[in-house]
């Protein structure tokens, strides 16, 4: 692979490839990429607290069908940096967007099928509104997550607000200090509730809880929670693309939505977000207890959906010809 790296070589992620570190915007960003450069890329994002080993049997799986598979940690997460010590440690959902449309120019990589959970679901759904062109296709845990401070201001019912108590705690300095001071336990307690019935070893949990040792974590996970209720200001360079997010822009790229049957994280009904996909769509849960992190918890189903969102986007791009296929399938 020929990248321009700041480290005279790779390192390694510990599980499924090199990892190495280009420039990209305002970020030195740490990622794995596998796979044939020629190939067809697909970014995949992963979400909080969880980092790219969300993506270690889901990545070499792409890899052998032939595509360019690319796995960048988010800002504040493993050997992301920033490249200025003056800049903002912003969490508004727009950046990391600008971030996957940085790394996308630093590849010199024109397009791709963007898949995500989380908070990479959410950059997904903002790649496929905002840079069609950038994106082929999308994968989205949970379907359509584009939000905004105004929406925010709206109460939901007890039950629904109890299930982001963290939000909550993290508007508060003794969240963000009890965060800063038990950042591992508390990504063990999400695991748990969020994906109630996934059995995850030491291992698993340790090599990804070593990516929010990263100096910014802290900062990045609490801007992100308090921007979201209004409590802490985003970039006024920004301004622009979060007025369009809080119109809650229809998506027109080929879609598949996916949900675990066993997801205890907050997550919208999908019959609330179908109308916000007006292009090739569908719609899959995956069953046999599957949580929040589903492509580390179900990754052969995971994987099928980029290469069957990819297919569609392939035929699309032949063919304008028959209806959009809207389906709810159980694998």
């Amino acid at each position: 692979m020929t990248h321009t790296l700041r480290s005279a070589a790779p390192t390694t992620s510990g599980t499924f490839g090199p990892l190495f570190q280009i420039d990209a915007g305002e970020m030195n960003i740490g990622f794995v990429d596998l796979g044939p450069t020629d190939g067809p890329a697909v970014l995949l994002l992963h979400g909080w607290p969880y980092d790219i080993h969300s993506y270690a049997d889901v990545a070499p799986l792409l890899a052998a069908a032939g595509y360019r598979v690319v796995v960048p940690h988010l800002r504040g997460y493993g050997t992301t940096r920033f490249l200025s010590a003056a800049s903002l440690r912003n969490g508004q959902q727009a950046v990391f967007a600008l971030d996957a449309i940085a790394l996308l120019d630093a590849l010199k990589i024109p397009n791709a099928v963007v898949a995500g959970f989380d908070w990479g679901a959410r950059t997904a759904n903002v790649l496929a509104a905002l840079w069609p062109d950038r994106c082929r296709g999308q994968v989205s845990v949970s379907g359509y997550l584009i939000g905004s401070p105004q929406a925010n201001q709206n109460p939901l019912n007890p039950t629904a607000e109890l299930s982001w108590w963290y939000q909550f705690y993290f508007a508060t300095e003794r969240g963000r200090r009890g965060y800063e001071q038990y950042r591992s336990e508390f990504a063990r307690l999400i695991w748990q509730t969020a994906s109630p019935r996934w059995s995850f070893d030491e291992a698993t949990f340790d090599r990804s809880a070593a990516a929010f040792e990263n100096p910014d974590h802290v900062d990045i996970v609490i801007h992100n929670y308090r921007w979201r209720l209004g409590l802490a200001d985003g970039a006024s360079a920004h301004d622009d693309l979060e007025r369009r997010l809080a119109e809650r822009p229809r998506i027109g790229v080929p879609t598949i939505t996916l949900e675990g049957d066993a997801n205890g994280a907050p997550h919208p009904d999908a019959a609330t977000y179908r109308p916000l996909f007006d292009g090739p769509y569908e719609h899959r849960i995956i069953d046999g207890g599957v949580g929040h992190n589903l492509p580390q918890e179900a990754p052969r189903a995971f994987a099928d959906a980029v290469i069957d969102v990819d297919g569609i986007a392939a035929a699309r791009s032949t063919s304008t010809k028959g209806d959009d296929d809207v389906r709810t399938t159980q694998q």
